[in-house]
């Protein structure tokens, strides 16, 4: 038998990782959950600067905000509602019984689903029990005057801004190890991902995050004074009728750029599978060393994404509600 040899694999001409088809779908979830966080946080749209993964996932579920036949056609499926597609509007709050006016909903809005969730983190005081039974809890909430100017979004901390900086240095830094290697479909496929990624997250975030209620009920209307029936105990409700409509009738509203075909959206949407398409077709042609640039840039991308997903999106929306409301 004759001798094994091994070759390295630098020397093969053959070799190839075959990161193109792993950019397009790996990470995708991570990236759009990822997405969600862009109008939570203030300077959060200048952090996108990055070779993201998963631009054919984000395209399709993006896509489909755009409403007009040719984003219907390129995006095909049911059209997302702004507030739906980046989670700001998907939960409903408990059953809602007015006392003065005798109003009955049977289910409210996301604002109280958000008010009933950070009821949980609150310390309890127990009150003198006469007898044995099961326990029940009691809120009293006094809703303020409600002033429905910009909402004060929380500025991204220190510690925030440092891991964002972590997938934009390694994206820009194998950009630039790609080119000086003179491998430059590795380098244009990277520089492609870090523009349409930078450019869809600077976009989307644009975006104008207000609240969304009935803000002049009806004259005469009596206080809107009631209680919400949670499972566990009642959160009493004390305030005028247009304050406590913001919390049983409320919820988030996001205006994009666009509005209301939501062009510009698809247009971002399509330049990330155009991103996709020619990431499938040139990164073949590139060195192993370019290709392993771009994969390390992926990895990096998909790390920070998979961070901000990690974030508990209700409680960064809680705080958001209580600093308004």
């Amino acid at each position: 038998m004759p001798p094994f040899k091994l070759r390295p694999i630098t020397d093969s001409k053959n070799f190839s990782l075959d990161a193109s088809s792993v950019a397009g779908f790996f990470g995708g979830e991570e990236a759009i959950t990822a997405m969600a966080t862009v109008h939570l946080y203030r300077g959060r749209r200048w952090l996108g600067w990055y070779n993201s993964p998963g631009s054919y996932t984000i395209a399709k579920d993006f896509g489909r905000i755009s409403k007009s036949r040719l984003w219907g056609g390129l995006f095909p499926g049911p059209n997302h509602d702004p507030v739906v597609a980046f989670k700001l509007d998907v939960k409903t709050g408990p059953k809602y019984v007015a006392s003065r006016s005798g109003t009955v909903m049977q289910q409210t809005g996301h604002f109280a689903y958000l008010l009933t969730q950070g009821m949980d983190d609150l310390t309890l005081v127990p009150l003198p029990a006469t007898r044995i039974t099961t326990n029940s809890r009691i809120f009293v909430v006094a809703v303020p005057e409600i002033t429905y100017e910009n909402l004060p979004l929380q500025t991204m901390s220190r510690h925030h801004a440092f891991i964002a900086s972590f997938p934009i240095l390694v994206s820009f830094s194998t950009c630039i190890f790609s080119a000086l290697s003179a491998d430059w479909y590795c380098f244009a496929m990277i520089l492609l991902g870090i523009i349409s990624s930078g450019v869809t997250c600077f976009i989307i975030s644009s975006g104008a995050l207000g609240i969304e209620t009935v803000k002049k009920p009806a004259e005469g209307s009596p206080p809107g004074d009631g209680i919400l029936l949670t499972q566990n105990g009642v959160i009493i409700l004390k305030g005028k009728e247009k304050d406590v409509n913001a919390i049983t009738k409320g919820k988030f509203s996001l205006q994009l750029k666009g509005a209301p075909e939501y062009t510009v959206v698809g247009l971002c949407s399509l330049l990330l599978e155009v991103q996709f398409l020619l990431q499938l077709l040139l990164i073949p042609q590139g060195s192993l060393f370019g290709q392993i640039m771009f994969l390390t840039s992926v990895v990096a991308s998909w790390a920070y994404n998979s961070f901000l997903a990690s974030l508990d999106k209700e409680k960064l929306q809680w705080k958001l509600f209580c600093d308004t409301i």
